[in-house]
Parts: structure tokens; C-alpha cells; sequence
């Protein structure tokens, strides 16, 4: 009788890579968190990308960085083929930053991924909201409950200040400014900003801090998170997406609705009634205006479709 095929180990499956390829790997990441201050997610997706490299090189024999060649890179990008355009991207881009950094700390004296090309990227343009279905997501947290004051608080706080679900979810007391309207929000990168909040969103919050926090407070457990879970301590990202979706469904919206998908509607609607565009990509925390500049895409098609349903000779006869 055929013995069955032993089944590889994770070691197996992922070798140690040899010290002078991990070691410059780790280098970088370390140079990231330092330096740019990169959030240790993205120090741990740009770490995984550059092994799988490393791993794709020590397959044909290079051990050294130095070795490692622009066709070399060629070839890891084109085994990349299956993977979504933005996926391999990403990867790209990891390796691109990883090259200048060998050069700088002058392992390397040519950047041998200057020549490469990524896979084209077809942005989405970003989904939202009407102001009808935002009114009615807003308005689904009934009752005078703590329950219901977090959520409306932290519905309203979402659209009126397009922030993201991290940023949401880690909120501290000493961010918020009620008296003066904003909140001071620590975004990708440790870059601060300042975020300014609506007349709603304020009422919500100031409500949630009187009436609805203090039923939540736990002696021993809460420190200063400003919205609290059931056992008193900060809000995890997972129960933030689940709290929306469930509003969401209450409020009878039949579009798959996340915690993203307030701050593109948060945007847009800037947009759409005149806000200038520099001033979105600060109250975002956008790097780069090119980010911001997708939502310039959102309306015009909003009013093609608006023209194509409702001017008299598109209509079907």
C-alpha cells in the first residue's frame, strides 16, 4: 500500500531566505516606520511582497541584492500575471521603494527596477450615497438609548467629516473640540489634521457625551476612547462596519453600505455643492490631490444619468 503524500510543513513551504536578502528586507522596513512613520500593515504587506521576491530570486540563484538584475525584477513582475492589476501594483511599487533604498544605503549603485512598467490601473470611480438615502441612514438609530446615541453620533460623525473607519474607531476624547467644531484626527503616516464637524454631527455628539457614554463607562475597563463598546472599552473597526450595515438595512438601503462608503458620499456631496477640491483632499488626509481628483469624475456622470432619465427625449415613449 502507497504511503500518502506527506503534506509540507509552513517551513517548507516558505524557507528561510539567506541573511544578506532578509537582512537588507528588514532594513527597510525599520527605515519605513522611522522615517515615514508607514503604519505596521503596510510595513507588513511591503515585508511579505519583497520575501516573495527574495524567494523568486533564490529560485534562480541570486543570494545578494547587488545580483539581482532589471530582467530579474522583469521576470518576478511578469510572474505576477494572475493577480489583480492593482494587487501587482502594489507589489511593484514595494519593490521600486525597496531599490532606491538600496542605493542609498549603497548595497546597490543602479535602482534595477528604473525601467519597469506596472500593470495600467482603471480606477472605479467611488460609489455613494443620494442625499435621500443618507438622511435615511442617519436618521435609523432611534431612541434615546446609549446605544442608539453612540450610533447616530458616530453615523453623523462619519459623514460630516468623510473620516476613515480606523481613525472613527480610535477616536480619543482630547481629539474632539465641540466648543470650536472639529476634530483633530491622526491619519496614514501620523500626518494630523484638522477635521471640522457639522451642526448635526455636533448636537449628535455632544448628546452621546451627556446621555449615552456614561451609561457605558466602565470603572476599571474605559480610559478616554470617545465611542465605547458594551464592556466599556474603544470600538474595534469590525463592530464599526457591522453597526453601519445593520443602520444601513433598518433604513431599507439595498446598497452594500460601509463605513467608506459615508466618506465618499461625505466627499462628493462637497463637491457637488461647490467645495474646492484642495479643501476636500485636506479634510480627507489625502497624500496627493490625484486621490481627491476622482471624485471630479462622480458628478458629471451623476448628471448624465440624471439627463438620460429624466430629459423628455430620452425618455421610452
Amino acid at each position: 500500500m502507497t504511503a500518502p503524500a506527506k503534506i509540507p510543513a509552513l517551513s517548507d513551504a516558505a524557507p528561510a531566505l539567506p541573511p544578506a536578502l532578509d537582512d537588507a528586507i528588514t532594513d527597510f522596513g525599520n527605515s519605513l516606520s522611522l522615517e515615514r512613520g508607514r503604519s505596521p500593515r503596510t510595513l507588513e504587506a511591503y515585508e511579505n511582497d519583497l520575501r516573495q521576491c527574495a524567494r523568486f530570486l533564490v529560485a534562480r540563484g541570486i543570494r545578494t541584492w547587488a545580483a539581482a538584475t532589471p530582467a530579474h525584477a522583469e521576470a518576478w513582475l511578469g510572474s505576477l500575471h494572475r493577480l489583480a492589476a492593482s494587487s501587482a501594483s502594489r507589489k511593484l511599487s514595494a519593490l521600486r521603494m525597496f531599490a532606491r533604498h538600496l542605493v542609498a544605503a549603497r548595497e546597490r549603485a543602479d535602482d534595477f527596477t528604473a525601467l519597469l512598467t506596472g500593470p495600467k490601473l482603471r480606477r472605479k470611480l467611488p460609489a455613494t450615497l443620494t442625499l435621500a438615502e443618507v438622511g435615511r441612514i442617519l436618521a435609523a438609530p432611534t431612541g434615546g438609548g446609549a446605544h442608539a446615541l453612540r450610533d447616530r453620533a458616530i453615523l453623523e460623525l462619519f459623514y460630516s467629516s468623510g473620516l476613515r473607519v480606523s481613525e472613527l474607531a480610535g477616536l480619543m476624547l482630547q481629539q474632539v473640540d465641540l466648543e470650536n467644531g472639529f476634530v483633530r484626527v491622526m491619519g496614514k503616516g501620523s500626518k494630523e489634521r484638522l477635521v471640522p464637524l457639522g451642526g448635526a454631527a455636533r448636537t449628535a455628539l455632544v448628546a452621546w457625551l451627556g446621555s449615552g457614554r456614561p451609561q457605558l463607562v466602565k470603572t476599571k475597563k474605559t480610559g478616554s476612547q470617545f465611542f465605547l463598546s458594551n464592556r466599556g472599552t474603544a470600538l474595534s473597526r469590525k463592530t464599526v462596519w457591522v453597526l453601519v450595515k445593520k443602520h444601513a438595512k433598518r433604513a431599507g438601503l439595498t446598497k452594500a453600505v460601509k463605513p467608506h462608503l459615508l466618506r465618499h458620499s461625505f466627499a462628493t456631496h462637497l463637491l457637488g455643492g461647490g467645495a474646492d477640491l484642495r479643501a476636500i483632499q485636506e479634510m480627507l488626509g489625502h497624500a496627493n490631490i490625484s486621490t481627491t481628483q476622482i471624485y471630479t469624475a462622480v458628478e458629471p456622470t451623476r448628471l448624465v444619468e440624471h439627463h438620460a432619465k429624466f430629459h423628455p427625449r430620452n425618455r421610452e415613449k
